[in-house]
């Protein structure tokens, strides 16, 4: 991976330019990276912890001549090691933090101009949905929902004006896998569009989509690389000099960044993240075992199981599963009664934290594509499995079901 200069001011005043991790970050282990990539001890102090740069501006030696930061939006010293940290976790050369998911996926659509079209997933996320179509829609974007798991249909009716492929995998809630290099595939046959990767579900830690032919992967930091549901914060990396150059000015020129503590925050949850993660892939398992086995559940999806259809695809580019489970119940007011019958499972928005979650996508995180084709089925409970003890998982969500 390579380095940046650690003297040289223009990675920071940028906002973004966050190659490598110290000396051996290319070397490295996942869980090495996660603690110590950008995170070198503060030089005045030699603080361990990188410090929350709580400050609106920089002294100046003279004009134009500064140590790297001259004012918070542009550049910011918690943030830039937050970049480093999680770029070297997606194996990227470059990444740009910005205050929100939405705001990280924002700044990668303001690459296309009117008439310029977007293929997305016939069942992503409802905020993604929204975003493309009822705020780039009115701006002379188009768009269309493929079912990616196919890339033969996607090359046989390819819009000509693409210039973005949007992917999740898995995705939000439906738990669809995408074959990575061969929708890559595809899109660089056809146009040369770009393949972005919504990351989220996966982390770094079960799936680096860069290695699968991706160009750009964004997150919502508020998930798992944050992990604690005490932060609201998005993720774009890249290997791309012209992407990042752009994702670097929009994030100076808008100016959707994330404030220093909320950078600390970040940093501070995706320490842990390996460790998290083997237990959410450990917990989801047994809660899949209970669902799979309930008369009440009429489906699981979870790509996990050797019968889901994207399990070969899953097994080939993650590491694991991932703590994220939806299952279906054959009526809404059977997915209601679930949904508000559970005690340790906090009904509530959100997903990969500590603590363990259900919703109904339907009437909460996906309303906004009611009506749409990216409606998703009434019945659908989702389930952001945590790291609590998991014999008390089980036995919350086995009560639960009684209800059906």
């Amino acid at each position: 991976m390579a380095q940046t200069d650690p003297e040289s001011p223009a990675g920071d005043a940028a906002g973004g330019t966050v190659e490598g991790g110290g000396d051996h970050g290319g070397s490295w282990g996942f869980s090495t990276r996660a603690i110590h990539a950008g995170q070198d001890p503060e030089p005045t102090t030699g603080a361990v912890t990188v410090p929350v740069f709580q400050t609106s501006t920089f002294a100046q030696e003279a004009v134009g001549k500064h140590s790297g930061y001259e004012y918070a939006r542009t550049g910011n010293p918690t943030r830039t090691a937050l970049q480093t940290a999680l770029a070297a976790l997606e194996g990227a050369a470059f990444g740009v933090s910005f205050a929100s998911g939405l705001a990280a996926e924002d700044a990668i659509l303001r690459l296309l101009e009117p008439g310029d079209h977007i293929v997305m997933g016939n069942d992503a996320y409802g905020g993604t949905f929204r975003l493309i179509a009822k705020v780039f829609g009115r701006m002379g974007i188009t768009w269309s929902a493929h079912d990616l798991t196919d890339p033969s249909e996607l090359d046989r009716n390819w819009p000509e004006a693409t210039k973005l492929v949007w992917v999740e995998t898995p995705t939000n809630p439906l738990l669809t896998v995408v074959d990575l290099a061969a929708v890559s595939a595809v899109a660089r046959r056809r146009s040369g569009a770009r393949l972005v990767v919504d990351n989220t579900f996966a982390t770094p830690y079960l799936q680096q989509p860069l290695a699968h032919g991706a160009d750009i992967v964004v997150h919502s930091t508020t998930k798992y690389l944050g992990g604690h549901s005490d932060v609201v914060g998005g993720f774009v990396a890249t290997d791309d000099p012209e992407v990042h150059d752009h994702l670097t000015f929009i994030q100076n020129a808008v100016g959707a960044v994330p404030a220093p503590w909320d950078c600390y925050l970040t940093l501070r949850g995706s320490k842990t993240l390996s460790v998290r993660m083997d237990r959410h892939n450990d917990n989801a398992a047994a809660i899949v075992e209970l669902l799979q086995a309930h008369p009440g559940v009429t489906s699981v999806l979870y790509p996990g199981l050797p019968g889901h259809p994207g399990h070969e695809a899953a097994t080939r580019q993650m590491s694991g599963y991932g703590g994220m489970i939806s299952f279906r119940v054959g009526s809404r007011d059977g997915a209601m009664r679930v949904t508000e019958a559970t005690e340790l499972f906090t009904l509530a928005e959100s997903l990969g934290a500590v603590e363990s979650l259900i919703e109904h996508p339907g009437a909460m995180t996906h309303l906004s594509a009611a009506g749409s084709p990216l409606e998703v089925p009434d019945d659908l409970v989702r389930l952001s499995v945590g790291i609590e003890d998991v014999a008390d998982l089980v036995a919350d969500l086995a009560q639960a079901l009684e209800r059906l």
